[in-house]
């Protein structure tokens, strides 16, 4: 006969295995902030360099040097990049992705639990390359033969870019937020002589409004730190964007290009690790502003 362990023991068990768990996932993201946190400040502290003129510099120049014998680390077109491409592909995935979910939940729940969203959840799992691939091959080939650009390279293919890449995120969690307002509220409405469009746009978004904001907001974390799919379509030049369709670099594609290029421990390095952990703050913003809306009173 097997033998069984005692109900207590194998309680304590349990709670040994799943706190060791928790307690290895805890060490790991802690491990992961201090890491970024010390490398990334060396560069102000250690390199002397200017945290002003990182934020607000708009030459980024890691090979040559300034009088001082400092790189130019204005990170100010980094920036300006990130955030530009971010909200532009979420302007072109947000309207997308809400529509879709309306169709997918109100209009035709079935096809849309038995089809549309199994279909979606699939481009999930694409590769990003394989975006960056078609985004060049067809975005940019589109920039050239419609605008005339000379490369077609730009914030503009990488917003078209991001946008296909985050539309099945803001889509699914739509999907799921739609679905999450009670019926009660939807025979409510049209109890009061409410049409089925009235009450989609007055009942059902309004209930789902803070779970549809988060959903935006998971989207445009995923855009903001997207790397592969938009550098290929970018460009790659580290300059201030003078128009949607002139090259450009994001923060995440400069760390791929640079990263493996300056010794550990150099000036670059630590400015380049400076802008990981500028990376890692917007995303931990990201966070911090989905558990506050999460916590925010729901209301119908």
């Amino acid at each position: 006969m097997v033998k069984t362990m005692p109900k207590r023991r194998l309680e304590k068990v349990g709670l040994s295995v799943t706190g060791a768990c928790v307690a290895l996932v805890t060490l790991v993201v802690l491990a992961l902030i201090f890491m970024v946190a010390g490398k990334g400040i060396s560069a102000f502290l250690k390199d002397g360099v200017n945290p002003v003129e990182f934020f607000t510099g708009t030459k980024w120049d890691l090979q040559n040097t300034n009088d001082a014998g400092m790189p130019f680390t204005g990170a100010l077109p980094l920036i300006v990049t990130s955030f530009t491409v971010m909200v532009l592909s979420t302007l072109f995935a947000l309207p997308i992705a809400i529509g879709s979910a309306i169709f997918a939940v109100e209009i035709h729940p079935d096809f849309g639990r038995k089809v549309f969203q199994p279909l979606v959840e699939l481009l999930v799992g694409i590769p990003s390359v394989v975006f960056g691939l078609i985004g060049f091959h067809v975005v940019v080939a589109a920039m050239k033969l419609f605008f005339g650009a000379s490369t077609g390279l730009g914030i503009l293919p990488g917003a078209i870019v991001l946008a296909v890449m985050i539309l099945p995120t803001i889509t699914t969690f739509s999907i799921d937020a739609l679905r999450a307002v009670p019926a009660s509220y939807r025979q409510g409405s049209l109890a009061l002589g409410c049409t089925r469009w009235q009450t989609i746009w007055h009942v059902v978004l309004y209930a789902a409004r803070p779970s549809l904001i988060t959903a935006t907001i998971l989207g445009m974390t995923r855009a903001f730190g997207e790397t592969l799919a938009v550098r290929m379509v970018i460009g790659g030049i580290e300059a201030m964007p003078q128009g949607l369709l002139s090259p450009a670099s994001t923060i995440t594609t400069t760390l791929t290009t640079s990263m493996a290029v300056y010794a550990d421990g150099t000036p670059q390095a630590d400015v380049l690790w400076a802008l990981g952990l500028l990376l890692m703050a917007m995303s931990l913003v990201f966070i911090l502003i989905i558990h506050l809306i999460g916590k925010g009173p729901q209301r119908a």
